[in-house]
This record gives structure tokens, C-alpha cells and sequence, in this order.
């Protein structure tokens, strides 16, 4: 599953620019429609190591995401696992 067209991850800025920006940008939005994970991805080091911040049942904070751990088929009756919505500029 290509959860991050190779397009999109090379818009994607490095890691740490983003963070004296008031408002960063976020590029991609990573789900799980059966759990109620959301990550919206801002920053890319390149080898599939990601930043941003992820909502989830209980609170949101920012965090680090390695993108191959994500899109692996879960066993059912949980199979929907994680999907994305790729945007097209900061105000999608």
C-alpha cells in the first residue's frame, strides 16, 4: 500500500525545519478509519522517518513515525488498517 506517493515526500521538508514556524505545514494526513488514529505528517528525514502529530481517542500530541511500520494488513475484524488523504497545499 503506498501511503506516501514518492510526489508527495519530496515536498515534504526536513526534519526540525518547521520548528520556529508559528503555523507549519502539514502535506499529508494518515488514518485509521476502524480506531480513530489520525497523523497529520509535516516533516520527512528522507529514509521514511516522519514528524508530526498524531489524534488519538484520548488527546493529540506530536510525535515521530516511521512510515514502514504503517499500511501492513491487520488481522479481521480490524482490517481496515491505516489509509491517507494526501493534500494538495497547507490550506487542504
Amino acid at each position: 500500500m503506498d501511503l506516501l506517493p514518492q510526489e508527495l515526500r519530496k515536498t515534504l521538508p526536513p526534519l526540525y525545519s518547521q520548528e520556529s514556524t508559528s503555523v507549519p505545514i502539514v502535506l499529508a494526513k494518515l488514518f485509521t478509519p476502524d480506531a480513530g488514529w489520525t497523523w497529520y505528517i509535516k516533516e520527512e528525514d528522507g529514509d521514511w522517518l516522519l514528524f508530526g502529530y498524531v489524534i488519538r481517542p484520548g488527546g493529540g500530541v506530536g510525535v515521530f513515525l516511521a512510515l514502514r511500520n504503517c499500511g501492513h494488513p491487520r488481522p479481521a475484524p480490524a482490517s481496515c488498517g491505516a489509509r491517507s488523504r494526501v493534500s494538495a497545499g497547507p490550506d487542504q
